[in-house]
This record gives C-alpha cells, sequence and structure tokens, in this order.
C-alpha cells in the first residue's frame, strides 16, 4: 500500500521557503504566528486561498484547520474565491474621503465596467469591496495595486497606472 500524502504536498517549494523563513522567527511552539505569512505567500502564488491550500498551510504548520480559516476569513487582505488577476484597493477611510477616494472608486467602476467586490470579464482586475486603511492619509485619495501604493489619485493617474498592467 503507497503512503498517504500529507495535504501539504499542495504547497510549492517557494511557498514552503517563505514558510519557513518566517517559522524561524519564531519559538517552535509559535508556529501559528506563521499563519500570515503563509497565507500571503499562498495568495500571492495562487490568487486566492481554497480550502485546500488553507487546509495545506494547516497541515505544514501542524494546526488545526480552523486556525488558519479564522485568520484568512478575518483580515480584508485575504481573497477566498477566485478573483482577477490585479487587485485593486481603493482605501475607504476618512481622510480618503475627504480628498476624493469615493470619486475615485466611482471612476474605477465605471471605468472597468465593475462594481466593488467584482471582476473584470477577462479576469484581469478585482477591485476590492473595501479598504478601511491602507496608512498613507499624507497621500489622499490613494489605492494599493497589487500591494503597491499609488498616492494623490487623480483619474489620469488611475488610467496610467491601471493602462500600463499587463
Amino acid at each position: 500500500m503507497a503512503e498517504a500524502s500529507h495535504k501539504s504536498d499542495l504547497l510549492s517549494g517557494h511557498v514552503r521557503e517563505e514558510i519557513d523563513h518566517w517559522l524561524g522567527k519564531y519559538p517552535e511552539e509559535q508556529k501559528r504566528s506563521a499563519v500570515l505569512a503563509a497565507l500571503r505567500a499562498v495568495q500571492h502564488e495562487e490568487g486566492y486561498l481554497s480550502v485546500d491550500q488553507m487546509d495545506a498551510v494547516a497541515d505544514y504548520l501542524d494546526l488545526p484547520p480552523i486556525a488558519v480559516y479564522e485568520v484568512a476569513s478575518f483580515y480584508s487582505m485575504y481573497e477566498l474565491k477566485p478573483v482577477g488577476r490585479h487587485t485593486i484597493a481603493v482605501c475607504d477611510n476618512i481622510s480618503c474621503l475627504l480628498r476624493g477616494g469615493d470619486k475615485i472608486v466611482e471612476y474605477i467602476e465605471n471605468k472597468l465596467d465593475i462594481k466593488r467586490g467584482e471582476s473584470t470579464a477577462d479576469g484581469k482586475f478585482y477591485l476590492k469591496m473595501e479598504e478601511e486603511c491602507l496608512a498613507a492619509c499624507c497621500g489622499a485619495p490613494m489605492m494599493q495595486v497589487d500591494h503597491v501604493y499609488y498616492e494623490n489619485l487623480t483619474p489620469e493617474k488611475v488610467d496610467e497606472i491601471l493602462d500600463n498592467l499587463e
């Protein structure tokens, strides 16, 4: 009889290296501290967090799956369903709102013909439902696209940013 495979076999070598890097920063009994980084690595590679991938992280860290699900479902940076290749998050906090962040969201929705929480038909873009604060208030209004910050947005700047993405 063949040896049973482990759920963690689903994780790529790169993701395992990333998780191991973070595990090295914490005491052995604090493996749970690496869950955020592990999920970020998986999502970066896969585009979102499937149940199978979350189970693989739990297996690799020797944690109950619920410990991983709780983190993945709590934080807004994790996606639990397939989304467009480029994730757009426009800050919703007061500084951005006062400086026209709501108009930037409206502009993006019209430009891409989607609403918040939707992906474009071609699978290129995903506009996050909400983003409470991205901690760049002095550059309001701002957005994050694929982990890169863009500040002092105007419709023209949004066009330049989005039109130059592959």
